[in-house]
């Protein structure tokens, strides 16, 4: 049974608010118009308690600092295959990084939307496509288990470093089968462990929020996604993150580390 600070309600409230204090310490620590404002932003999430896993967007076509927050631990649009025309959805779309690079793939004629459970989040992401005049590109606050948006609706769902912190990831996986049109594809980039985490690892609520605790493993985390009715599921690229001592320290024992 899990105890308060752990019930999916608590562990909700709390990542809501480290993702909350990410996106205003990130909007005062950068001037958003310069190649630092991804680093410093990523420096905000790492005192935030949120570890800080991803790669460079440097050389990604429509890469918007302003947007970049550091928070991701993959590329998911760069394998997404994404076309002119279609509507991507992106779950837990944060200030938009990865919207916006599905908006210049898919172009004018597209559409992108995002759903983001932190408000901050969500009004900093329709200020930097008001910023870059993106009119087919929206943001809404919501949550991944109960999405805002109607039933087949998207030929692509994208998400980045988010589906872990989410407690319930059947309701999730299946929310995302529903928005999705017959046919559709859905790229994720998420931490995975290999083999069971350490009960006190997945009872710390402050690596909840830092993408670590609500992790599974592997093989779990792939038939939870096919149990939704995803068909034909691969494993594009995939790497190894070796946590420091210092964030487990907190958590296990010298003997467990």
């Amino acid at each position: 049974m899990p105890s308060p600070e752990t019930s999916p309600d608590a562990l909700k409230a709390r990542i809501r608010q480290k993702y909350e204090d990410v996106a205003s310490d990130g909007s005062e620590s950068s001037s958003c118009c310069g190649d630092s404002a991804g680093e410093a932003s990523a420096e905000a999430a790492s005192e935030n308690g949120i570890a800080y896993m991803g790669e460079s967007y440097d050389d990604v076509d429509g890469h918007a600092a302003e947007a970049d927050l550091g928070l991701g631990c993959g590329l998911p649009t760069e394998v997404a295959n994404l076309q002119p025309g279609e509507a991507v959805l992106d779950l837990g779309s944060g200030a938009g990084v990865d919207a916006f690079v599905a908006r210049r793939a898919v172009g004018p004629e597209g559409r992108v939307e995002g759903v983001d459970f932190a408000p901050t989040m969500v009004e900093k992401a329709r200020r930097n496509a008001d910023d870059l005049g993106y009119e087919n590109t929206r943001f809404h606050h919501g949550e991944i288990e109960a999405l805002p948006v109607e039933d087949a609706s998207f030929d692509v769902v994208v998400s980045n470093c988010v589906l872990n912190l989410v407690p319930s990831k059947e309701q999730a996986f299946a929310e995302t089968y529903r928005a999705l049109r017959p046919g559709g594809r859905f790229i994720v980039s998420d931490i995975v462990s290999v083999g069971a985490l350490p009960e006190a690892i997945r009872e710390a609520a402050e690596l909840h929020a830092g993408c670590v605790a609500g992790a599974l493993p592997k093989e779990e985390y792939l038939s939870v996604i096919q149990g939704a009715g995803f068909e034909g599921v691969t494993v594009a690229e995939e790497r190894v993150i070796e946590l420091p001592d210092h964030v487990l320290r907190p958590h296990l024992s010298d003997e467990d580390l």
